[in-house]
């Protein structure tokens, strides 16, 4: 990614979102030639010149102060994952790196440790490019269409095998937004990395859906929240999950989920569990159905 071209572009389309009702200012006159806020309206906001904004919404952020870089986020009314964005942005174009690294494909066995100690729970190590490195057995199996159809690759399964995910995850387009503004994000702080901007350009010649969300310039920190799953094996489920930095392991993120407990998907996910212990590990034709588990019990 040409961090340049990523800042000018998304100060630009931060600016076009924002009106001036939004932004508390007067509006006068009549029409408008911009869907948005004009330049100088963003300048006064972030207590700039006309001049020096221009210079940043051409992309010329290196070497910008926090000050005005905070100045900027304030006028431009952007939340946390785009101020992160913004931060991500100058940083890379301050400190340009001349060399790479090797995109991280294994997790230290301490790692794989922890997953397996996490029986409770379905939970998976993933890095910048959303592959998923490592999981536990409930992991495993929660995410089986993944690995089968997509080698582990989240964003991949999203966007190329659409039919399948759009039939596995509940809320298929608020997932494929979501997607697509993490890996946006992820790009924003690892502009550098080759096997990250190749699955960008993978995804965008293969998916206009991809194409179309990219476009947007949307943002997002994975952290927390809920996901609805239509799991081959148990039906639907919903889990809380949780996402966290691995501290020892910069680029790597440990995600885990879990059902509410005394709900159905709890119930249901407890069968996931369950099957995933006793060695199921993919969704081979002989595996039980939910249905199947229920009559053994009865």
């Amino acid at each position: 990614m040409d961090t340049k071209t990523e800042a000018r572009d998304f100060l630009i389309s931060r600016r076009n979102r924002l009106t001036p009702q939004q932004a508390g200012l007067p509006v006068i006159g009549g029409h408008r030639r911009v869907p948005g806020l004009r330049r100088e309206e963003v300048a006064m906001l972030a207590g700039v010149s006309l001049e020096y904004y221009v210079r940043l919404e051409r992309g010329n952020l290196g070497g910008v102060s926090e000050q005005v870089l905070d100045s900027l986020s304030s006028a431009l009314q952007l939340d946390e994952a785009e101020r992160t964005h913004l931060y991500d942005l100058a940083r890379n174009a301050t400190h340009r790196r001349t060399t790479r690294t090797a995109p991280k494909r294994v997790v230290r066995p301490q790692v794989q440790w922890l997953l397996d100690q996490m029986g409770g729970s379905a939970a998976y190590v993933r890095n910048a490019r959303l592959d998923i490195l490592a999981t536990n057995a409930v992991g495993r199996l929660l995410y089986a269409p993944v690995f089968e159809q997509a080698g582990g690759n989240t964003s991949r399964y999203i966007f190329l095998c659409e039919e399948s995910a759009r039939e596995f995850f509940v809320d298929y387009e608020l997932i494929a937004n979501n997607s697509a503004a993490v890996l946006r994000s992820m790009a924003g702080e690892n502009p550098h990395d080759p096997a990250l901007s190749r699955l960008v350009g993978e995804l965008s010649t293969r998916s206009e859906r991809f194409r179309q969300l990219w476009a947007k310039h949307e943002v997002r920190l994975h952290r927390s929240g809920v996901k609805r799953f239509n799991h081959p094996l148990v039906g639907e489920l919903t889990l809380n999950y949780e996402a966290m930095d691995l501290a020892a392991d910069p680029g790597l993120r440990l995600n885990t989920y879990a059902a509410e407990p005394g709900t159905e998907s709890a119930e249901r996910f407890g069968l996931l569990v369950s099957w995933a212990l006793s060695g199921q590990s993919d969704l081979s034709p002989a595996a039980p159905t939910a249905t199947d588990q229920r009559f053994d019990k009865a």
